[in-house]
């Protein structure tokens, strides 16, 4: 077994929010892959699929997927929907979804407040000040 530490090539995040998400992760040491895996949700009449899930982050230690959003909650029930169905048809996978509020929360938290607005658009200093 190779124990030699390894660099990795930090990946190209789709939305800033994942990559403040994955700072505070290796801030905390908590390991983590970005995308590694995607899951098949619907297949057409031949086997193709038709509709597949991502979700942003996968925490091996705690066996965890993590989807992140910052869409308003409105928006949201599309990417509702592709998690129950993931559930459905991977009953055996843990994932959490963190929505914009808990996202805001999260940032607050630990100390980002002043990129909470850009990244999660919403007013975090209503909870602070």
């Amino acid at each position: 077994m190779n124990t030699e530490k390894t660099e990795s090539i930090s990946p190209t995040f789709v939305h800033p929010i994942e990559a403040e998400f994955a700072r505070i992760l290796d801030y905390y040491g908590i390991e983590w892959e970005y995308e590694p895996h995607t899951f098949a949700l619907a297949w057409d009449e031949n086997g193709n699929v038709t509709e597949a899930f991502s979700p942003d982050f996968y925490l091996p230690q705690q066996e965890l997927y993590v989807e992140l959003t910052t869409m308003r909650p409105k928006l949201i029930t599309h990417k509702n929907r592709k998690l129950r169905r993931l559930r459905e048809l991977y009953p055996h996978i843990n994932i959490k979804l963190f929505k914009r509020s808990d996202l805001r929360d999260m940032m607050l938290k630990y100390g980002v407040d002043e990129h909470a607005v850009t990244l999660v658009g919403t007013d975090a200093q209503k909870n602070g000040s």
